[in-house]
């Protein structure tokens, strides 16, 4: 997105060194390209954490532009871990050269200033790119084509979406525990109308066991490109500790957090805010509790997420692409 934007713009030169996973190897080639295009180049942009770039001074007349791949801020994450499992070294080199990075609101920036070890000056509350189609209605309704297109089976049906995070310290030991998911209880509550699509986070490799009996109303949609498309048909989300309750926020429809695992959560990961001071939605502890309080919710349900909003987005417009697109092109303007 910040891409088209700055094309839009200004006819500069781009350089793109792009893997299908982390497990892809690069060749030979592409990191003498890398490492050529790393010390050439007035901005560098990353969305995730990359330690080949960590050890790296950047140039005076550079600037590195880490712009993250999540909304928001309540789960720690960086140097907030140090001392915790999976958590950084306290003299690692992680996050630290970052010049500038982007975040969706100045309520969350001092998080990210003490997760990237950064000064808080360099976290810049630009908003996120990928909430702006959330603010384009034509966008929402060509998604909801899309998706109906797609799959004819959700039309005209209550659709409850399941996208809980990852259990784990990361990409290669991520995992989920399928067992706190009553799958007969569940589909005994569904109605004639109703779907449950289970949207499992990327990092998790074990495919969910939906029995082939329940495959009507209880659908897996993993594969699915993007969550925030199916956040668009969705009537109510079930998420957890992930960061989708940020964007599905703001479509004002009501979100349950099914945190069978809280306690664990908070010794071995913790949060910024007080979990139950965080949540826009009912806890929810077992398969049954989750049951009765999704029976609570029906289509066309909205709930008041203005107070959660307000906090975690600091410019509702749909503009933050123009904005990061104007940031780098700032840099650039500076480093003449």
């Amino acid at each position: 997105m910040v891409y088209d934007e700055l094309q839009k713009r200004e006819q500069f030169n781009y350089y793109f060194l792009l893997k299908e996973s982390v497990k892809t190897r690069k060749r030979y080639l592409e990191i003498i390209q890398l490492a050529y295009n790393l010390a050439t180049s007035k901005v560098i942009l990353i969305d995730d954490f990359y330690p080949m770039i960590y050890p790296l001074k950047i140039r005076k007349k550079a600037d590195l532009i880490q712009v993250w791949h999540a909304v928001g801020a309540f789960k720690t994450f960086g140097f907030s871990r140090v001392g915790k499992p999976g958590g950084p070294k306290p003299d690692s080199l992680a996050h630290r050269n970052y010049t500038k990075a982007i975040v969706s609101s100045p309520y969350v920036a001092p998080f990210y200033a003490e997760g990237f070890g950064i000064d808080v000056a360099n976290v810049i509350p630009t908003g996120i790119p990928r909430t702006d189609v959330f603010f384009d209605d034509a966008y929402k309704e060509a998604k909801r084509a899309e998706v109906y297109a797609k799959h004819p089976e959700l039309v005209g049906k209550k659709v409850t979406l399941y996208a809980p995070t990852f259990r784990g310290n990361g990409q290669s030991s991520a995992k989920f525990p399928y067992k706190q998911l009553d799958f007969d209880a569940l589909y005994e509550s569904l109605g004639d109308h109703e779907v449950f699509l289970v949207k499992m986070h990327p990092f998790v490799k074990k495919k969910c066991p939906i029995p082939a009996q329940y495959k009507d109303k209880i659908l897996d949609f993993t594969k699915y490109p993007s969550v925030n498309d199916l956040l668009f048909v969705t009537d109510l989300l079930i998420t957890d500790y992930s960061s989708v309750c940020f964007e599905f926020a703001l479509l004002n429809k009501p979100m349950l957090f099914f945190c069978f695992d809280l306690e664990e959560y908070i010794a071995s990961r913790d949060f910024y805010v007080p979990y139950e001071q965080f949540t826009p939605g009912e806890i929810v502890r077992t398969t049954s509790e989750l049951i009765e309080a999704m029976k609570r919710h029906h289509v066309g349900d909205k709930v008041d997420l203005t107070a959660f909003t307000d906090r975690f987005f600091g410019d509702l417009d749909g503009k933050s692409t123009e904005r990061v697109a104007q940031l780098v092109i700032d840099c650039i303007e500076r480093k003449k």
